[in-house]
């Protein structure tokens, strides 16, 4: 039997997993690393990471015949690689803020975010969350040192690089919120030209599933594997995590609603383009391991209810999650009189011009004097006495963030959601997500690891020559449907809710 090695890194966490011929996930190693502060800048320990991969596939190969590797990492990152092969330049954190000034000289460089967002179909995203904006910082940082460069990769690229030594791109990563692809033309951007890098990146796209080469010598020697295993392209992982439901559902029809520290709304479509009223929003459009449209929206669900939960819990000294209970939030709907505002990391989902806060009887309790308390006090909002309460604001505002998110990627009446991630076990939030789509049905799936699974598919259609329907017999997905409930109470609590958070 041959067996399929997968990286996957994650933001947080990082994997080295292995599937055998029936997509069965038999093996898993999980790590995360801490970043490495070069020059007061948070940056990610590549070389850290490569040991470590190294040492699994060291570990892996002596229990399983792998015979092919593939790749998938978060977005918007990439590699500065010089003429050793190794990295030119610090590889930073894409949460990296560069500031007003850099974000307006960008623009007035590149042209302003409306003209860039209508051609290569990203959006004005703050920090450094996408690739040509991190690629001027580290050109104006380290001019010296990037005057080296020779090739400039994409994150899931660089890895391939480092195990074959050769150097590619392809759609999924390329087409990842980055600036640099011209979703019209299909070709490198004017960014890239202006820029003075489209000579630095392979201008040919290439399918997820295409081969890269085989590995090196030196990784051969160092891991057992064979120098003839190959190594695909590599995936964007919120791509990846759409192969799956392709298989199973295929092309179109159907709406990825993928939970964790980043929610991500995925919607396969046929055409590119953008409403009037949709361009400065932020709403973008990913391209598929198809080569085609994906229109997609993001906020930071997981990250704000991961630090409002650490509020309740430190004003309580508790630390279990409560139970649903439907009385008591068709209360709080009912009564509109308390309401949990994004964003924490202002600029990075669908209400850019919202503070972070608690709206209560008319009263701003903002997050930042909310978090410094010790106890409750004046800037403690009344609702977060009661743990229950506190934490039923935090969950419907993540419904009220969904609900926007999902529907700006286009969502039509009668096309099926299914949710992914750690919401999975919100039920409160299925619950009233499920209620507050009166037109679509919602379902939870039973895939635990997506993206890694997607990945494995692209390394077995390597292997075999398979397309990716004939891969949907190799594996089930129980599609779960979420009860819908009659809450009417949803709507005019939106309306309100939608009020305060676009002030």
């Amino acid at each position: 039997m041959d067996y399929i090695a997968v990286i996957d890194i994650g933001m947080t966490n990082k994997k080295v997993a292995v599937y055998d011929e029936s997509l069965s996930q038999v093996d898993a190693r999980y790590r995360s690393f801490p970043a490495k502060i070069t020059d007061g800048l948070e940056t990610h320990d590549l070389e850290a990471m490569e040991e470590w991969f190294l040492d699994e596939l060291a570990s892996v190969s002596k229990k399983y015949p792998v015979k092919a590797i593939a790749v998938s990492t978060h977005g918007a990152n990439f590699v500065c690689v010089g003429k050793d092969g190794r990295p030119s330049v610090p590889c930073i954190f894409y949460t990296h803020e560069p500031g007003d000034e850099f974000h307006r000289r960008f623009y007035g460089r590149f042209g302003s975010p409306e003209e860039l967002q209508k051609k290569t179909g990203t959006p004005y995203l703050k920090a450094m969350i996408n690739t040509g904006k991190g690629v001027l910082f580290a050109m104006e940082k380290y001019p010296e040192a990037f005057k080296n460069t020779e090739h400039l990769l994409m994150f899931p690229q660089y890895w391939g690089f480092r195990l074959t030594g050769k150097s590619g791109a392809e759609c999924t990563y390329m087409g990842c919120h980055g600036y640099f692809w011209d979703q019209t033309e299909g070709r490198l951007s004017d960014v890239a030209e202006k820029m003075g890098v489209a000579g630095l990146m392979p201008a040919k796209l290439n399918r997820s599933w295409d081969v890269l080469g085989t590995v090196t010598g030196e990784v051969s020697r160092r891991t057992g594997l064979g120098r003839d295993v190959i190594v695909t392209m590599g995936i964007h992982d919120s791509n990846s995590s759409l192969l799956p439901h392709f298989a199973k559902k295929g092309e179109t029809g159907f709406l990825l609603n993928s939970t964790g520290t980043w929610c991500v709304g995925m919607n396969p479509v046929k055409e590119f383009g953008f409403a009037p009223d949709e361009l400065g929003k932020v709403v973008f459009f990913n391209i598929s391991a198809f080569g085609s449209p994906v229109k997609t929206t993001i906020f930071q669900g997981g990250y704000e209810f991961e630090v409002w939960s650490k509020v309740l819990m430190a004003l309580h000294k508790r630390d279990d999650l409560p139970p649903y209970r439907e009385d008591l939030y068709r209360q709080l709907l009912a009564e509109k009189k308390v309401f949990l505002l994004p964003e924490l990391v202002q600029g990075s989902g669908q209400f850019p011009r919202s503070n972070p806060r608690v709206r209560e009887d008319g009263r701003d309790y903002h997050y930042a004097g909310i978090a410094g308390e010790t106890g409750f006090s004046g800037k403690t909002p009344p609702c977060f006495k009661d743990y229950e309460t506190g934490f039923a604001a935090l969950r419907v505002s993540l419904v009220m963030q969904s609900l926007t998110g999902l529907e700006r990627t286009g969502l039509a009446p009668g096309v099926e959601i299914f949710t992914e991630g750690g919401f999975r076990k919100n039920e409160a939030y299925n619950a009233l997500l499920s209620a507050g789509f009166k037109d679509n049905r919602v379902f939870l799936t039973d895939i635990a690891e997506a993206t890694a699974l997607g990945a494995a598919m692209t390394a077995k259609m390597a292997l075999t020559g398979q397309g990716l329907f004939d891969l949907a017999r190799n594996f089930e997905i129980d599609y779960q449907e979420v009860p819908k409930a009659e809450i009417p109470e949803i709507a005019p609590y939106r309306a309100a809710w939608l009020e305060l958070a676009e002030l």
